[in-house]
């Protein structure tokens, strides 16, 4: 597929190299459409791809990915023009964080509302799958870990776009990807992120996922 990624920093980054990695053509998407760091970084990977504005990486892409800061999705929306999303499956990788100086960061948007709804509301006419937000972006591509990789899991209202991402993740090397319903669970794991965050600061350790035990 055509994917475009919105974004240009590490989460950007980690995921057009595991999407060009399995075969799909990336554009990578920015406010000024041509980020002086982002055209070295690419130059210096040697990847085939290419960047542009907020608004041509989504027109061109048929799949969109959201890896921008969290609580700056409203301004891409309104960048990028929200008729570009228009019947396409959109990975939003975000969590709505506030970052504080003397902690770890807390969520900017909880309770009775989330990142993922609140860009599904503003994409009435997008697929919104929340993905990717519950690790470090150094594993969103083959997760390695001791004891196999962790869980990934994912949440969104169509069935359909959920299969597509899920086909994704596996052929990112996630074996198992358990959908918790619909869109509102993002509620849980944009939480989920920040019990990630609170979990590496106690352990001294960010090279760590979540996996449930089955019996």
């Amino acid at each position: 597929m055509k994917v475009g990624i919105l974004g240009s920093a590490d989460v950007a980054r980690s995921l057009a190299k595991g999407f060009l990695a399995t075969g799909h053509e990336v554009r990578m998407g920015s406010r000024s459409g041509q980020k002086e760091e982002l055209t070295l970084w690419i130059s210096a990977q040697k990847l085939p791809t290419t960047q542009g504005t907020f608004a041509a990486v989504a027109e061109w892409g048929e799949l969109i990915v959201f890896a921008t800061q969290g609580m700056a999705s409203e301004s891409v929306v309104r960048s990028a023009g929200a008729a570009h999303f228009t019947g396409k499956v959109v990975i939003d990788a975000t969590n709505p964080l506030h970052m504080r100086p003397d902690g770890p960061p807390t969520l900017g948007i909880s309770g009775t509302d989330s990142a993922g709804e609140q860009l599904q509301r503003w994409l009435p006419g997008a697929q919104i799958v929340k993905a990717f937000n519950i690790i470090g972006n150094p594993f969103f591509f083959r997760p390695e870990f001791p004891d196999g990789p962790p869980d990934m899991f994912i949440c969104g209202n169509d069935p359909g776009a959920k299969s597509t991402v899920t086909k994704i993740l596996h052929d990112f090397g996630w074996k198992s990807v358990i959908d918790i319903g619909g869109i509102a669970g993002s509620r849980e794991l944009e939480a989920l992120c920040i019990l990630w965050v609170k979990s590496a600061m106690a352990l001294g350790n960010w090279a760590i996922g979540f996996r449930l035990l089955r019996k």
